[in-house]
């Protein structure tokens, strides 16, 4: 953000700030290499199969472990920059319409890298057989009915980054940003602001058209999307949360993120981006909750602005910081939340909020409360978070460096622009171990922890994770304590002697597929295959769970039917922590076929009951929780098993 706010604050932290150190790591001169490595702390591994894939766009190297790469469909023309010459009229008329006016004492690096996040794909969002693409200057949407011949049924432009997405039955819902978004979508953005005398980073000026919230659309002609409101929000939306309330059928909540700058109360009444002892009323540290009727989604509005970050017994507004990191030294205040996810059936949310971890309590979905916090040296930037399906376990991460820095270099330590692992129990977060993508990458490869989801193994904690031009990496944190790497897809560099922005923003399970936007790219789409971390029966198991809908930031608790290829999962992990005797599996294994085969006979399924009371035993000596709690539920499946 600092350089952002330099060169030209009209891109103000809103560009951005992929988070708000947004640009931290471009070097204006030439790529920027990674300091020695802190004295006790590991680097990446430069030995890995990923470290040297030759460059390209769309004929890079490519390895992987456990994923097959199905197609990568290109972006839409429309969505293209055209050149990645930092010279080119089209990079000057894109900064243009971003409100730069003269980019000709920027930095060449910047001026490209700032121009291609203008048309970067962003997050994703699914219902029945479509997907969603965000992208900063609008969004696309997918026939996602045959994975391996996704097509494009439509892109709609509507600048104003990020462009995240989220859907709720015939709804649409986009984050609005940067202060090039217009109300009506239109592509022309405002006239560029002149620098103020002092040399002091320019004001935006105020625009009654501009639009800085939350965009809502109606989706009932998938190929048409036609807006029916727009919600605005004194920082805009930088990402948002969908949010679903068991008691009330008629309304859904969108918790608002804002990272960016305060835009002037003549824009739009109430904003201030004062301290809060000069404004107690100050649009700084806290999130907005906009309530949308269904019935009447015109008529959505903000119906109250959280003080997440305020100390309930003292009043103060400004209560939290990051206790200082490698980052910022001094401990630095925070005002944001960059992303939110939310977990209603244990009535929590977890979110990550620049210098915090914290978790909230939302049984009121209006009204959210902190009910924990907290902060790490190591982390630069608290980015996103997941929790696990049984919501005993939260993984948040960092995103150093913005996302457009290299940052899983040999030399960058593994505990930096990491995962943390923590244990979730009384609505209390302690901490257990981080993880990182393991290999290293190169100085022109932009790299850091990103968005994921769950992989629905029973059984198992697994979550599937973009890193950027790291590429996708697939993590088991079944053990808090001990996470480690199952399966991994990587390209080599775009480019190796210029940091291009590009790699993946996104990568999430959906319904027997991983799906993952590419910001530079397009979009790709991955199927698991069997190994050494995984099994075919474990991957079918996955496969078996089938949702109408998927918004990861508003995770849904995942629900394994009784069927026999759920227990075959079971069995195979019970093979692979040797908790039962060779026997024992053999047995298994030999009577789930048999019921297979009959199709359920009878006698076979009286076989299978059987089973289950050994397996019950089992349970209740094994030191392993993870084991018990995978014996207990192969004998409910045994019990009364299903095809």
């Amino acid at each position: 953000m600092k350089l952002v706010h330099t060169i030209a604050f009209r891109l103000t932290a809103a560009l951005f700030v992929l988070c708000v150190c947004l640009a931290a790591g471009i070097s204006a001169q030439s790529l920027e290499k990674a300091p020695p490595l802190p004295a006790g702390m590991t680097g990446s591994d430069a030995n890995d199969p990923r470290a040297k894939l030759s460059p390209g766009l769309y004929d890079a190297g490519e390895a992987a472990m456990g994923i097959k790469h199905l197609m990568l469909l290109k972006k839409p023309d429309s969505f293209q920059l055209g050149s990645d010459d930092p010279d080119s009229p089209k990079v000057d008329k894109t900064l243009g319409l971003l409100g730069i006016g003269n980019s000709s004492m920027m930095p060449k690096p910047l001026k490209l890298v700032l121009a291609q996040l203008a048309f970067a794909n962003s997050d994703l969002a699914f219902q029945g057989n479509h997907l969603f693409m965000g992208n900063f200057y609008g969004v696309s949407i997918y026939d996602i009915s045959s994975p391996v011949n996704t097509k494009l049924l439509t892109s709609m432009v509507c600048p104003g980054g990020q462009g995240d997405v989220s859907v709720y039955k015939n709804l649409m819902f986009m984050s609005v940003e940067m202060p090039n978004g217009r109300l009506d979508c239109s592509v022309e953005g405002f006239p560029p602001v002149a620098p103020p005398a002092d040399n002091k980073p320019p004001e935006p000026d105020v625009q009654k058209d501009r639009f800085r919230g939350v965009r809502i659309f109606d989706i009932s002609d998938i190929k048409n999307p036609k807006q029916v409101g727009a919600v605005q929000t004194c920082r805009g939306s930088h990402t948002h949360t969908l949010v679903t309330d068991p008691k009330d059928k008629n309304n859904v909540y969108i918790y608002v993120s804002g990272t960016s700058f305060v835009r002037p109360g003549e824009e739009l009444a109430g904003c201030s981006a004062e301290s809060p002892e000069k404004n107690p009323n100050t649009a700084l540290f806290r999130i907005e909750v906009i309530k949308v009727p269904l019935a009447a989604p015109q008529d959505a509005k903000v119906v109250s602005s959280p003080r997440i970050f305020m100390d309930a017994r003292t009043g103060v507004i400004n209560s939290l910081n990051d206790g200082g990191s490698h980052e910022n030294k001094k401990p630095t205040d925070t005002d944001q939340c960059h992303d939110i996810t939310v977990y209603s059936a244990i009535g929590l949310a977890a979110g990550a909020c620049s210098g915090n971890g914290i978790l909230l309590d939302i049984k009121d979905p209006a009204n959210p409360k902190r009910v924990d916090a907290v902060n790490d040296p190591n982390y630069a930037y608290w980015h996103s978070a997941a929790f696990s399906n049984d919501g005993k376990k939260v993984v948040f991460t960092d995103e150093w460096g913005g996302g457009l820095g290299a940052r899983c270099r040999e030399n960058d330590p593994n505990v930096w622009g990491a995962n943390a692992v923590f244990n979730l129990a009384n609505n209390k977060l302690s901490f257990a171990s981080y993880y990182k993508m393991p290999s290293a990458q190169g100085d022109s490869e932009n790299c850091v922890a990103h968005n994921g989801s769950l992989i629905p193994v029973p059984g198992r904690d697994i979550k599937v994770q973009a890193w950027y031009q790291g590429g996708i990496s697939i993590m088991d944190f079944t053990d808090a304590a001990r996470p480690f790497e199952i399966a991994y897809f990587d390209r080599g560099p775009i480019d190796p002697n210029t940091l291009l922005l590009g790699g993946y923003w996104s990568a999430y399970w959906y319904n027997g597929n991983i799906y993952a936007s590419e910001i530079a790219r397009g979009l790709d789409i991955f199927e698991l295959t069997p190994g050494k971390f995984l099994t075919q029966n474990e991957i079918d198991a996955a496969k078996s769970v089938q949702v109408s809908e998927l918004n990861v930031q508003n995770q849904q608790k995942i629900e394994w039917s009784r069927n026999l290829v759920v227990a075959k999962a079971y069995v195979d992990q019970l093979e692979r922590t040797q908790t039962l005797p060779a026997s024992q599996i053999t047995d298994l294994r030999q009577g789930i076929q048999s019921a297979e085969s009959s199709k359920m006979g009878k006698k076979d399924v009286k076989k299978l009951k059987k089973l289950a009371p050994s397996l019950e035993k089992t349970a209740g000596l094994t030191k392993s929780e993870s084991d018990s709690k995978r014996l207990k539920a192969l004998a409910e499946i045994l019990k009364q098993p299903a095809l």
